[in-house]
């Protein structure tokens, strides 16, 4: 049986650069950082005091006052991001038979915003569990891809993927596989995160993966760094409507990228700590271009998954050397979480979307912050650091790995 091809469509994006993926890819290839001081609650007694949060969102723009209340930000997100996506994607909604249209969702935490704020409320009262009852449904995981196939009455494939920071990778690779094994024509697919609050900055101060230089945010994330002390959070959601090549091409549909192929791989090695030589990570990309029938050479930018933690960016980078060897001076990479932050769960469809407008611009966005790259790193690396450069990009790759030692490659190639 010969596979079916599968392209990207729409795009929509939320997230701490801009509201629109226009808007979005705009301030990131001008090398400006989403991180500031966090207001959303009082930092004065956490170590770190700062986020990449959204700017200027207001769910009253995007649902209305009776739907906040039923919905846990992420979801929110989740919504927003898809809405656009799905306008970008110029499908007639009222035409398209939709037991064709599947959604699958990623997220690597839910509405984690919700249950801290239903546990706080009864922690304040006398004991009586006066629980709100969209409780359930607004903290459950897969609720963001039910809403979204309810709003516009998807009927197809619907679920949601967890591998914490790999989940937006793993969901897109899903959505791929069902549609080249014919179970839809097209898929909704991305990921979203609502975890800058009490416990999800607490949570992962704890664990010492957040950068603590609360004097200067906006610089904080910086990889591969030799003073790089940890991720900064990032939030938001971002989507990528998935088609069927022929499909798309029926309805003379605009084609970003292919989604050429994927590979998924675990460390099996620690809690969460990545393989010190990146033995996950390498076989995820090896997967992945043996998916998409490519080879090393064949692949013109590298978007990483480089959080700025000391040990995970080492690891990774050792793998990529040891993958790609002599393309390695070659390879252009760039680690946009230096300006968005880190999306957790959502990582992987914000940097689906730098992958595919760096295919369908020329355009490399940069790695700010970094001055001086660790000694310790493998030698050779083509680091786009600072500013954009332009260059022609016809396969892109995007890394993620998760907690648990879960690792999603995701390839995007130009359609001729």
């Amino acid at each position: 049986m010969k596979q079916r091809r599968v392209v990207v469509t729409g795009m929509g994006a939320l997230t701490p650069l801009g509201n629109t993926v226009p808007e979005f890819w705009s301030n990131l290839i001008a090398s400006k950082s989403g991180a500031a001081l966090i207001t959303s609650f009082d930092t004065t007694k956490f170590k770190t005091k700062f986020a990449c949060a959204l700017k200027g969102y207001d769910p009253l723009n995007y649902f209305e006052k009776s739907e906040v209340r039923k919905l846990d930000p992420f979801a929110q997100y989740a919504l927003a991001s898809s809405e656009e996506a799905l306008k970008d994607s110029g499908l007639d909604l009222d035409k398209i038979d939709k037991t064709r249209v599947g959604v699958i969702w990623g997220s690597g935490n839910g509405g984690f915003y919700t249950f801290q704020q239903e546990i706080l409320e009864y922690g304040r009262g006398d004991g009586t569990p006066r629980i709100n009852p969209y409780f359930i449904p607004k903290v459950i995981v897969d609720i963001a891809s039910g809403w979204i196939s309810i709003k516009h009455g998807f009927m197809g494939p619907n679920f949601t993927t967890v591998s914490a920071c790999a989940t937006s990778n793993t969901a897109i690779i899903d959505a791929m596989n069902y549609i080249r094994w014919g179970k839809a024509d097209i898929f909704v697919t991305g990921g979203s995160e609502a975890a800058i609050n009490e416990a999800g900055i607490g949570g992962f101060s704890a664990l010492k993966a957040l950068s603590t230089r609360n004097d200067d945010p906006a610089t904080a994330s910086r990889p591969f760094d030799v003073d790089r002390d940890g991720f900064v959070m990032g939030e938001g959601g971002c989507a990528l409507i998935l088609e069927e090549y022929e499909h798309a091409k029926q309805r003379g549909a605009r084609i970003y990228a292919e989604v050429a192929g994927g590979g998924m791989s675990a460390d099996a090695y620690h809690l969460t700590a990545t393989h010190p030589e990146g033995a996950g990570a390498a076989l995820g990309m090896k997967w992945a271009l043996e998916d998409a029938n490519l080879n090393v050479t064949d692949v013109d930018y590298l978007n990483p998954h480089a959080t700025s933690t000391p040990l995970g960016d080492e690891s990774e980078l050792k793998a990529v050397s040891k993958m790609f060897g002599e393309h390695t001076s070659k390879l252009l990479i760039s680690a946009t979480k230096s300006a968005t932050g880190h999306l957790l769960g959502g990582a992987g469809a914000i940097e689906a979307i730098v992958c595919i407008k760096a295919i369908q611009e020329g355009i490399i966005p940069p790695t700010i912050n970094t001055q001086n790259i660790d000694p310790s790193m493998p030698q050779g690396l083509n680091i786009v650091l600072g500013k954009s450069v332009k260059a022609t990009v016809n396969v892109a790759m995007s890394n993620t790995f998760g907690f648990g030692g879960h690792n999603a490659t995701a390839i995007f190639k130009k359609v001729d």
